[in-house]
């Protein structure tokens, strides 16, 4: 099965947007202090997504047509590595760029690409993906919220939760029951476009241990949206949201969660001046775990650049990758404890103890550890 993730070169072409990318998220970031930096992809900035759009930085896999730069999912990958590397505040064009715009574009109706699509390019519609419900988790098989048709279109009830942003959303791509029941599985299942200002909408959010909140838990009571609110056909939403989640689990986003962390700790290395074999064995270790895991982000990029759906192999990429991410503050952490002689600088502490209170979401997030593995093991036919 894995034989179809080979080896893949970032084309010269798409290198040639890094220094861009790099340049914008440098200046954008000189002044933040890296605990702050270390949020990245849960950083809120729409200013600053803004900026991006401006720039032809966002959408770029997208069609001219809708304002996007017409190039494929490699360029795609050199910026978002660019951004994520120095952690750029992604979160306000993350979830639209990455996962909303190309469902559109696959799936939608051309009413609904012209709408959405040019402005998410711009970098200035918020979208949030509402797949979890009280009682599903990861198991979207048992989505409850039913979408049921009116006159008018389709009236929406029931609740998401741990849906990333949506308290800073415009719209919510929510998987929904159009008919059946949770008996019935994946069946009878569909996508709707929600917004989120309709009348019936309650949005709250979700404080975490570190005291941010960027999850929120959603309420839908008697919510009324027009017939073009559906996207595609009605009952294929669980083909789309499969196609869907390879953008999402296959993405450097996967391997650089913690990676401030670990320049903030490979810093203090060479401040300190600690240089012995055993701390280089140790940064040698998590480097080229880090260039693997790279790697195979890459070669699933290639399958999608490709027109393929990596579903398998994207799972085996976001499970291995966020237990590197988790790994990598109780490494450090433990390091140096054991160097109680050095002095840490209060940023790499602070650094520190965000990235441990909020590394044990890293496997929750995109789909839990056990249902990536139980997809894993299907994949190879174990089960």
């Amino acid at each position: 099965m894995f034989d179809a993730l080979t080896f893949a070169a970032l084309p010269a072409g798409d290198e040639a947007l890094r220094p861009l990318a790099r340049q914008f998220a440098e200046e954008a970031l000189a002044a933040l202090p890296p605990d702050i930096r270390a949020r990245s992809w849960s950083g809120f900035d729409q200013d600053f997504s803004r900026r991006l759009g401006a720039a032809g930085l966002l959408g770029l896999t997208l069609p001219k047509a809708y304002g996007g730069g017409a190039r494929g999912p490699f360029a795609r990958f050199v910026v978002v590595e660019e951004l994520l590397a120095v952690g750029a505040p992604v979160a306000a064009h993350w979830i639209a760029d990455r996962q909303s715009a190309p469902l559109i574009l696959n799936f939608g109706s051309e009413a609904q690409r012209q709408t959405y699509l040019p402005a998410i390019c711009r970098g200035e519609l918020v979208f949030c993906i509402g797949m979890s419900e009280p009682g599903a988790g990861s198991d979207l098989a048992g989505v409850r919220t039913r979408a049921e048709r009116t006159a008018e279109g389709w009236r929406v009830n029931g609740q998401k939760i741990w849906t990333t942003n949506a308290m800073h959303g415009d719209y919510m791509i929510a998987l929904v029951r159009t008919s059946g029941g949770v008996e019935d599985r994946r069946a009878g299942l569909s996508q709707i476009i929600i917004d989120l200002k309709a009348p019936g909408v309650t949005v709250r959010p979700i404080a975490d241990l570190t005291g941010d909140a960027h999850f929120a838990e959603v309420f839908f009571d008697n919510v009324d949206l027009p017939a073009d609110a559906l996207i595609g056909e009605e009952g294929e939403g669980w083909a789309q949201v499969t196609a869907e989640l390879a953008f999402e689990r296959s993405g450097p986003e996967r391997i650089y969660s913690s990676v401030v962390l670990l320049d903030a700790w490979t810093e203090h290395l060479r401040r300190v001046g600690r240089a012995d074999g055993a701390a280089l064995a140790l940064l040698g270790e998590l480097t080229a775990r880090l260039a693997v895991l790279r790697a195979m982000s890459i070669a699933c990029t290639a399958r999608l650049a490709a027109g393929e759906s990596p579903v398998v192999e994207a799972s085996l990429v976001k499970d291995l990758g966020t237990a590197f991410e988790q790994a990598l503050p109780a490494t450090i952490g433990d390091d140096l404890a054991a160097h109680p002689d050095e002095g840490v600088d209060p940023d790499l502490y602070r650094t520190l103890l965000y990235t441990t209170h909020i590394a044990p979401s890293f496997s929750l997030r995109g789909g839990t550890r056990e249902i990536l593995r139980g997809i894993i093991a299907r994949g190879m036919g174990l089960r």
